[in-house]
């Protein structure tokens, strides 16, 4: 079947990580542009594979290129509600590639190519004919398919504009309903491959963390196989609707995630936060300085106020773990009326990167689109204190006496060799912390949470 494919190509590979160190070339990701689309049509010239721009032959060692690739199908049972189903299995096919790694989605896509795949003749053109075979096996109704990949910029610009249109036609129309218009929730397990315990909830009001699934592509596919990957939930009894806790959801999530976590808060990032994968979008934070939320995107090559990055910031809660006052999420949930309104909403966030600002900002209430700090405003605590004090941000009534106290310490820079910030706050949570014991031992903390009768500032 891929005889003439240099590379072995099974499910055996999913998963495999490429470390820079074993790396020929990376194809977009966070410093190149790049997008995937599946798109239905009439007719379409079966197994026509198509190649724009620099092949593997044809790149430099360690350099990084632009990167699209575009499926036409063709198929007398096939709707165009199926499409973004059908998209987001390029994740979990490209990966069946050796020496090929694929992460994210849309026009989030991450794509590294090994040392020892291009030594072993690995071309583009080879993985076209493996997502051809695959997407064939995979879905019988696939009648006739074409794949088309880019390395070219001006094409994957061009193709990009396309792809972001196709998107938000489909991410429109989910719009329309909320969680209480609808029996049956949706859980996706694709991410499992690289994030084992993670099971991603998808209802009306939450898109699927990698913001390429929502809940009517989940029931589309869940129609076409039920036995893939996306399966139904019934909602059953309410547990908790401002939180956005279910009872069968929280079954759901005990079952399939082998007894990790047993309760998840959809609309919260305290308590029970949902688990994160690896390919969600953005990264919701806590701020227990300031008792606010940021939100950090993937895109964003910046710091936070807290002096970390996205890649920082998705390490502690990716791979499935479930970490108090994080939580990934998708940018198409942060249109939604349900948006961490167990948190306070919009009224809760803080800080955001400028760009994702702008990308939401009809979905902001208008009295607060001025008080949300971007990385213009402030790119630290301090900075972040005195631009919410400026704007009059609602956040600021929720601080304790002792915060108040300690602004106005710091603002008068006062030269105190201690200054007390807040009490009884949590610091730190994980759900395993490692400590060193004597004797050659470890000592292994789960579901840590760590708190802090006084965190104190040194001055330097």
């Amino acid at each position: 079947m891929f005889e003439d494919i240099p590379v072995d190509v099974s499910p055996m590979h999913e998963g495999e990580r490429i470390r820079s160190a074993n790396m020929f070339v990376e194809l977009a990701g966070p410093k190149s542009i790049g997008a995937e689309l599946v798109q239905v049509k009439d007719s379409v010239e079966d197994g026509k594979v198509e190649v724009i721009g620099p092949e593997i032959s044809e790149m430099e060692q360690g350099q990084i290129y632009p990167f699209a690739i575009n499926v036409e199908i063709a198929g007398s049972e096939l709707e165009e509600e199926l499409e973004s189903v059908i998209e987001r299995r390029l994740h979990e096919l490209c990966n069946y590639v050796q020496g090929f790694m694929h992460l994210n989605q849309r026009d989030q896509i991450w794509c590294r190519v090994s040392t020892e795949a291009r030594d072993a003749g690995f071309m583009l053109e080879h993985l076209g004919k493996a997502l051809s075979v695959l997407f064939r096996e995979e879905f019988p109704i696939i009648e006739s398919i074409s794949v088309t990949i880019m390395t070219d910029e001006d094409a994957v610009k061009e193709f990009l504009e396309t792809a972001r249109e196709k998107y938000e036609i489909r991410d429109s129309r989910a719009r329309e309903l909320s969680d209480e218009d609808v029996d049956v929730f949706y859980g996706c397990l694709m991410c499992q491959s690289f994030a084992p315990t993670h099971v991603c909830i998808v209802t009306p009001d939450r898109t699927a963390l990698c913001g390429a699934i929502n809940w009517f592509d989940c029931r589309a596919a869940y129609k076409m196989d039920p036995d893939g990957p996306i399966f139904e939930i019934q909602k059953g009894d309410v547990l908790d609707p401002e939180r956005g806790e279910y009872e069968n959801v929280n079954a759901a999530v005990a079952e399939n995630s082998q007894g990790t976590t047993e309760r998840v808060y959809l609309h919260s990032v305290f308590g029970y936060p949902h688990t994160s994968c690896g390919c969600f979008e953005a990264v919701a934070f806590y701020i227990p300085e300031l008792d606010g939320i940021g939100i950090v995107n993937r895109d964003f090559r910046g710091e936070t106020p807290l002096g970390i990055p996205f890649s920082a910031m998705a390490g502690q809660c990716s791979g499935g773990k479930q970490v108090e006052g994080f939580s990934g999420l998708s940018l198409e949930y942060m249109r939604s009326p349900k948006f961490l309104q167990a948190d306070g909403g919009y009224s809760r966030i803080i800080w955001m990167p400028k760009e994702l600002k702008e990308s939401v900002i009809d979905f902001i209430p208008e009295d607060l689109r001025d008080k949300i700090a971007t990385e213009v405003d402030a790119t630290s605590i301090k900075e972040l204190r005195r631009f919410l004090r400026e704007k009059g941000h609602p956040v600021l009534e929720r601080a304790p006496a002792e915060v108040e106290e300690a602004e106005v310490i710091e603002e008068e820079e006062t030269h105190a060799e201690e200054a007390p910030i807040t009490e009884g706050i949590p610091v730190m949570a994980s759900p395993e912390i490692s400590l060193p014991a004597a004797g050659g031992f470890r000592i292994i903390l789960k579901n840590a949470k760590i708190y802090a009768e006084k965190v104190i500032i040194k001055r330097k």
